[in-house]
């Protein structure tokens, strides 16, 4: 047996002889204080005026760190607000419990402590304890606490261990969750309703992806887990809910990588009677907020980079930005034949059923996207790969999308939405046409979507940002696996 077996095995030897003597894991414990909530409240206590005022506590957490020694003790307790420390004394918890403390029990365990609040010489602030109580055995050893958890997939696999060894990771989940909150006061402050949309769709739609396909029994039909939620919330904005929002999962059946994972968490918002230039404002007001509320401030570091929100975020459509990087005119640009021979001379392979819209996205990825660093609106997309955008009036190729890019990664798409629902009919219709050559991406004809544009959608605009993403950012994280739970990983083996 390996040296790590045999500290499991001698572990479950020790629970057995918990087990023996009574309830190995009792429920009957009520915690009154967390371990910050002490620190802040007493932080002003020296070692006399805790003395003098005596105060009791209960409290419970993960044992960290043991100094044992003969009549006396310290352990070092973790709960989910931060460490604090214990003093245990033979003759204060008594000799039985003691000796069970010193033979039975071991760091990683769960335990409770009641007693009186002190400080030590050294001035820490310890619960000196008249009573301790073994709550959850732990049979597997913590990692060695001078090392932590250092292996990447370790902590990917193993999120608990991960969230109990690093504070680094314990911080990047709690700014997530401050995220997600700045983000859901945002929208409820202008009026928009928070709302869940299905995340089994008989139709997949909302965006161009692969979609999971899954099988319900009792209906027995196929169902796709939603790529995004942007067709039913605008059937919502139909039915009269003119702000609307969800914060939840998208599913894609695509790669994995430092920016991808199947699923991931987005917020789509949808206003009536606003346009895509009121979209960038929205994005920007709400990125500054979250940067501000997050940071106290409007600077991000990124790796290497310092990325600035503090000034209005640059808008540039999407010609002029192929043009400005490749060093040619718009007017080459928009030549077919020239972006075909530049996409060419690029190493971009190019299908010859592209039109000039597909083109210039090819182009624009391959050359321009990773180039923005700081924050960009690109703007005015071609209307061949934007088949839910408004048309742009006076110009039929493009449409009224933007996309926000930061540190050369896409981070927002938003658009002014096509509520023509014969133009949106024929579109599902190219797409359909895509997907018979063999494009398992291209979109699917949604009948009843378009019947929903027949009974009237309002000039409506919405936008889906990317929380993954937006954390990796303000976490100044590399990858996404750091910024998700539980990432999907590869089979071991």
């Amino acid at each position: 047996m390996t040296e790590e077996g045999d500290i499991v095995g001698f572990r479950r030897d020790k629970l057995e002889s918990i087990r023996a003597a009574g309830s190995a894991f009792p429920n009957d414990f009520r915690r009154e204080h967390f371990a910050s909530e002490l620190a802040e409240r007493l932080k002003d206590h020296d070692k006399a005026a805790l003395e003098a005022e005596t105060m009791t506590t209960a409290i419970a957490g993960r044992v960290m760190l043991r100094r044992v020694m003969g009549k006396a003790s310290f352990v070092t307790l973790q709960d989910m607000t931060g460490r604090i420390q214990a003093y245990i004394r033979r003759d204060g918890v008594g000799e039985t419990t003691y000796d069970d403390f010193k033979n039975l029990w071991d760091i990683g365990d769960i335990v409770a402590v009641t007693g009186r609040m002190m400080r030590t010489n050294k001035g820490e602030l310890t619960v000196e304890a008249d009573s301790i109580r073994l709550l959850s055995k732990a049979i597997q050893p913590l990692p060695e606490k001078f090392h932590g958890l250092a292996d990447q997939e370790t902590k990917y696999r193993q999120r608990y261990l991960d969230l109990l060894m690093n504070d680094e990771s314990r911080r990047v989940f709690e700014l997530r969750a401050n995220v997600i909150k700045t983000i859901r006061a945002f929208f409820d402050a202008r009026r928009y309703l928070e709302v869940e949309t299905p995340m089994m769709h008989p139709i997949p739609g909302g965006a161009t992806a692969r979609p999971f396909v899954t099988h319900h029994n009792t209906l027995d039909i196929d169902l796709y887990l939603r790529v995004a939620p942007e067709l039913y919330l605008k059937r919502l904005v139909v039915g009269g809910f003119e702000r609307v929002y969800e914060i939840n999962r998208c599913f894609r059946n695509e790669g994995l990588s430092t920016r991808h994972n199947p699923e991931f968490t987005t917020v789509e918002f949808y206003q009536a009677f606003a346009t895509y230039h009121d979209m960038m404002d929205l994005t920007e007001e709400l990125l500054t907020e979250v940067i501000e509320a997050t940071s106290g401030r409007r600077v991000v570091e990124y790796g290497s980079l310092t990325i600035d929100f503090s000034d209005k975020i640059r808008r540039l459509p999407m010609v002029a930005a192929v043009a400005e990087a490749i060093g040619r005119s718009e007017q080459e640009v928009r030549d077919e034949e020239q972006l075909a021979a530049i996409a060419r001379a690029s190493n971009i392979h190019v299908d010859d059923g592209w039109g000039w819209g597909r083109l210039l996205m090819e182009v624009f990825e391959a050359r321009v996207e990773d180039s923005l660093v700081q924050p960009t609106f690109i703007t005015d997309y071609p209307a061949e790969v934007s088949p839910l955008a408004r048309r742009t009036d006076g110009d039929e190729l493009l449409t009224d999308r933007f996309e926000l890019f930061v540190a050369g990664r896409e981070l927002a798409n938003g658009f002014s939405e096509l509520n023509d629902p014969e133009d949106q009919a024929a579109r599902f219709r190219a797409q359909m046409e895509l997907k018979g050559a063999g494009d398992q991406e291209a979109m699917h004809f949604d009948a009843d979507y378009v019947t929903a544009l027949e009974y009237g959608m309002p000039p409506t605009a919405g936008e889906g940002l990317g929380i993954d993403r937006l954390i990796m950012l303000l976490a100044n994280a590399p990858t996404i696996r750091d910024v998700l739970l539980f990432p999907q990983m590869r089979p071991r083996g």
